[in-house]
């Protein structure tokens, strides 16, 4: 039958990510269509969430561009499949992708990936190192931009493969501020300190500068030195992930703004519902286009407004004026303004964009949508090959 098929899904770490929870997502709706479902990565906190009685996992070093890690794990991956006769191969991150490219080479299986990145390339030899992204019997795109990145860049590679677009897909239980309790939420404002009847403003995102940390700070100047608003608290959540220097140079961004009282830095969440349930609105600030734009949505189904930079995925999870707002890219007093705009709404006026936001949601970026889209293809290249 063709539902009974087998996949194993490959990605370097299983962690918090937006690829990494549409692996996991994945992982189990497989099994529960009846088929058999794999996994392999180097480890991750995610990975004490899955279920083993429906998904077998193993552990190897396919986080590694290390050549010969590379090949040693083609080895190992090539014994998996045909030990557990798997059908499908699908991988989620270049250098594990060679691996399970190599791997159904060898034991010819088909080959899938998701395209989650524009992945940079500034020579030849990087654009190469892409291209295995695009060298699948199915290409996934996250997102219509990521779908024009790959037509533009790697045409050449998929000429005689299947490119298509599969909206990443969140879970909308998860994310539900129904599900969430005052107890959560008590207890969130009193650890990050938030003070009571002030207007929160959520920067979810680790610090890089691509995602606009600096230029949010510079808007929030501009938001009480022209509009005189100060009646607000900030929130920057988010890692360093190392970046020490650049996590120094925004508090002293924020020293020299004389911001202190009005930013604070949060460097994890454990539950980013109950973050976004206590914001009054959510910015994603990116310099650079978002593939996606996971807390866009995430923010949406929370019923939050979004206000979100007018480039990449997030153009097509929000609809402006209605379910959020997009602003001119790298532009503060624009996002200066729309903030302004934001806190000058009525609660009526704000409900109505939350509810915007949800509907928006369900009708197009559920997890539950998102994974049967994939089972689907899956079946069909099956059915292609038998």
């Amino acid at each position: 039958m063709l539902s009974k098929i087998k996949v194993l899904q490959v990605i370097p770490k299983l962690g918090y990510g937006g690829a990494e929870t549409g692996c996991y997502d994945l992982a189990h709706y497989l099994h529960e269509k009846d088929c058999k479902s794999f996994l392999i990565t180097s480890g991750g906190e995610l990975l004490k969430y899955i279920d083993k009685e429906k998904v077998k996992v193993f552990n190897l070093p396919v986080h590694s561009k290390n050549p010969f890690l590379i090949i040693l794990n083609t080895v190992l991956i090539s014994i998996i499949v045909i030990f557990y006769n798997i059908d499908i191969i699908h991988a989620r991150s270049r250098a594990p992708a060679w691996s399970c490219l190599l791997s159904c080479l060898l034991t010819r299986r088909m080959f899938v990936t998701t395209f989650h990145g524009t992945y940079n390339f500034k020579n030849l030899t990087k654009k190469f190192y892409n291209s295995v992204m695009a060298r699948a019997k199915l290409v996934i795109a996250g997102s219509n931009f990521i779908f024009n990145h790959v037509s533009q860049n790697y045409q050449k590679y998929i000429i005689k493969n299947k490119l298509l677009v599969i909206f990443r897909g969140i879970n909308l239980d998860y994310f539900n501020k129904k599900n969430i309790s005052e107890k959560n939420k008590n207890k969130i404002i009193k650890d990050w300190g938030v003070e009571p009847n002030k207007f929160l403003i959520l920067l979810p995102g680790r610090l890089t500068k691509w995602k606009g940390q600096e230029m949010f700070i510079e808007s929030l100047n501009i938001l009480t030195q022209d509009y005189n608003k100060t009646n607000f608290q900030a929130i920057i959540l988010g890692s360093n992930q190392g970046r020490n220097v650049y996590l120094k140079k925004l508090y002293g961004l924020v020293e020299r703004y004389r911001l202190n009282n009005l930013i604070k830095f949060i460097d994890h969440c454990r539950s980013m519902p109950v973050a976004y349930s206590i914001s009054n609105v959510v910015v994603s600030s990116s310099i650079e286009p978002e593939a996606f734009g996971r807390v866009s949505v995430e923010a949406q189904a929370m019923e939050k407004p979004i206000v979100a930079s007018d480039i990449g995925g997030s153009k097509e999870t929000i609809i402006n004026g209605k379910s959020g707002f997009l602003f001119k890219s790298g532009d503060p007093r624009e996002l200066a303004k729309v903030l302004n705009n934001i806190m000058e709404l009525n609660e009526e006026a704000l409900y109505s964009i939350g509810n915007e936001g949800r509907k928006n949601v369900m009708k197009k970026f559920d997890v539950e949508k998102m994974c049967y889209s994939t089972f689907t293809e899956y079946q069909k290249l099956i059915k292609s090959n038998a």
